[in-house]
């Protein structure tokens, strides 16, 4: 198993523990650059890497925790026959008349419950939706609770997933998520490269105490780490603010865009739209009904986990889709003609382009559902490391000053002792890295701004001090 980055030391002593060899070509002066890059970035960077791998932690757990605090509302006793989805509903709608169903996930297990998702309620949030729990055995609300995302987050999972992703903050929170996954695997990848130029070195001084034998345990925490860390770094980018956006439009331009199936309704005319619109509306039933729906849809082939949608107005369509994330996945979609039950359009997973599916894959195993309780504890695994490398790397900084003041910093300057023909292309490279991943190219720009600045005033410092 892998991940994790090495993130907030300056990694190597600077009293040397085995010699410096002499240049070995372009790329030796590298080090110093990546070693300063890595101290200042983890410095920085870590007490945000610190809230995400601490809620990520908590996340990861809250999934078998939900099991247990809402075990009432999600699982029942195994009966004879499950009642039709129409009079499920109805029974939610007995329970709770408020707002308008958008949503139905008929029980896709035996013990399981149904949910009705009932949005516009009053005191449930416009990004969430009420879900009431029904028996389907009996037609029994076993209780309402609110619900967001599409795993079905209830609310112990869903406050822990918002602060985990926007500090409970709103949209302006989510850079703080964005800037941690931004530097993530900069930050790891810097580690790995400061550990295998040194490898022969730390093998030296395992064993020892004080700040080498932190910076032992650190390396080699990390290196194992690394790969989970660029991992979780790559696909948080995929759905953050500003990284995200650039993905998505680099997705659609290459033709990788995630498919979606049409809701336009093809049967009928007008009159086939006055028949779906003749509904009950706010319960979700138009047209032919629920239970004809479903049925259209377990006739293509899709089995459970289901949810349905109701159609938006008098000329759309059913959507039946899939939402089974664990392996093997379920994605399959299907457009239901409400006033016909005729499937008007399919999608399925099987035909997703490659970059989709890629997506696909990766938010869920970032999110811990694909493998079910054996992802939940690498991920558990992968935070709990990079909580100890964080602490191990602000440990080395403060025995790096001999335990009476913090670590002395890096020297600057490293950046000019690279080659030009090797530091030209580097930078091009950073700046177009930078532009599709703003919050690591904006602050990585202000560190070199500032880092030139503060070189200019101690080389005029140092003019005027002989003086």
């Amino acid at each position: 198993m892998s991940t994790a980055p090495p993130t907030t030391t300056d990694e190597a002593p600077q009293e040397a523990v085995a010699p410096a060899p002499k240049s070995r070509g372009p790329w030796a002066p590298l080090r110093p650059l990546v070693l300063r890059l890595h101290f200042y970035a983890g410095l920085f960077v870590a007490p945000f890497l610190l809230v995400a791998a601490v809620t990520g932690f908590l996340y990861a757990g809250a999934f078998q925790a939900e099991k247990l605090v809402y075990s009432h509302e999600m699982t029942v006793p195994v009966g004879e026959t499950k009642l039709p989805i129409s009079e499920q509903v109805d029974a939610a709608r007995e329970a709770h008349p408020e707002g308008t169903v958008s949503a139905v996930r008929p029980s896709p297990e035996a013990d399981a419950t149904t949910r009705v998702m009932l949005s516009g309620v009053e005191g449930v949030a416009s990004t969430h939706t009420l879900a009431v729990f029904v028996d389907p055995y009996t037609g029994k609300v076993r209780g309402a609770l609110e619900q967001y995302g599409s795993t079905g987050a209830l609310p112990l999972r869903t406050w822990i997933d918002e602060f985990h992703r926007d500090l409970h903050l709103g949209e302006n929170g989510r850079l703080y998520s964005e800037l941690a996954a931004s530097w993530l695997w900069v930050i790891s990848g810097g580690g790995v490269v400061l550990w295998f130029s040194r490898r022969r070195a730390l093998r030296k001084v395992r064993g020892t105490s004080g700040r080498r034998r932190t910076l032992g345990l650190h390396g080699t925490v990390g290196v194992w780490a690394a790969a989970g860390f660029f991992f979780l770094s790559a696909t948080g980018l995929t759905w953050s603010a500003y990284a995200g956006a650039n993905i998505d439009e680099l997705r659609t331009s290459l033709g990788q865009a995630t498919p979606s199936v049409s809701a336009a309704a093809s049967g009928g005319g007008e009159h086939a739209g006055h028949d779906a619109a003749s509904g009950t509306g706010g319960d979700g039933e138009h047209g032919v009904g629920l239970d004809k729906i479903l049925a259209a849809a377990r006739a293509k082939g899709l089995g459970d986990p289901v949810e349905m949608v109701p159609p938006a107005d008098a000329s759309s369509a059913y959507v039946v889709r899939q939402v089974q994330r664990s392996w093997p996945e379920k994605q399959d979609a299907v457009a239901v003609d409400p006033a016909t039950g005729e499937v008007t359009d399919t999608v399925r997973f099987a035909d997703y382009p490659l970059l989709a599916k890629l997506t696909r894959w990766g938010i869920d195993l970032h999110t811990g559902v694909l493998f079910g309780l054996v992802n939940q504890l690498a991920l558990m695994l992968l935070a709990l490391s990079l909580i100890l490398l964080i602490v191990w790397g602000y440990r080395m900084w403060w025995q790096r000053g001999r335990g009476n003041a913090f670590g002395r910093p890096i020297p600057r300057g490293a950046w000019a002792q690279v080659p030009p023909y090797v530091l030209v292309p580097l930078m091009a490279a950073v700046a177009v890295v930078g532009y599709f991943v703003p919050l690591l190219g904006i602050p990585l720009a202000a560190f070199l701004v500032v880092d030139v600045v503060l070189g200019e005033i101690a080389h005029r410092r140092g003019l005027r001090t002989p003086a």
